[in-house]
């Protein structure tokens, strides 16, 4: 069975892919490494990672290290279930830098429209959370949403109007805060 991850945990993962890598590249964390980094949560299931560009025997540095660590890692990024956002990387916050690997948060508006669409309550408590330290503007959140609205069209598991919708309730309850 695997272990929930806490924050030193996750930063032992980090290290230890630093040190199995073979190679530079980028690492993106996301979802409940994010929350657990910023202490919204103790603990998490799973760690969710993007990389781009991939490091050289990170995969290999994966497999090993799901069953040494007895975690759960997950390829997984918020442009899966949500358009890219336009400077996503830009916006992406760093970590750590470990051997040749460079780790950051994904970029928090992208990781805010994927958890408002999914709409679990856990997710919104997160988006709350980025707002209230100053992660995530709802302005900002808003217009970039209108930048890739359109590309809505190449995620058939969302419903567009739906999405919007839940979207501007959060705005209004976060501004009737």
């Amino acid at each position: 069975m695997r272990q929930p991850l806490t924050e030193t945990r996750l930063r032992e993962l980090f290290e230890k892919m630093g040190a199995y890598g073979k190679g530079p590249g980028t690492v993106y964390v996301t979802g409940g490494a994010t929350a657990v980094l910023f202490g919204w949560r103790s603990t998490t299931i799973d760690v969710d990672l993007k990389m781009d560009p991939e490091p050289s025997g990170v995969f290999e540095a994966i497999a090993q290290l799901k069953d040494e660590m007895q975690v759960n890692i997950e390829l997984a990024a918020p442009d899966q279930f949500v358009p890219a956002l336009p400077g996503w990387r830009e916006r992406s916050r760093w970590i750590a830098s470990q051997g040749e690997i460079d780790f950051y948060h994904y970029d928090f508006y992208g990781q805010a429209l994927s958890k408002i669409e999914r709409g679990l309550e856990k997710d919104w408590g997160d988006v709350e959370a980025m707002v209230q330290g100053g992660l995530v503007e709802t302005k900002r959140l808003l217009e970039l949403f209108g930048e890739v609205e359109s590309k809505l069209v190449n995620y058939p598991a969302i419903d567009p109007g739906s999405f919007k919708a839940a979207l501007i309730d959060f705005i209004h309850k976060h501004e009737s805060d």
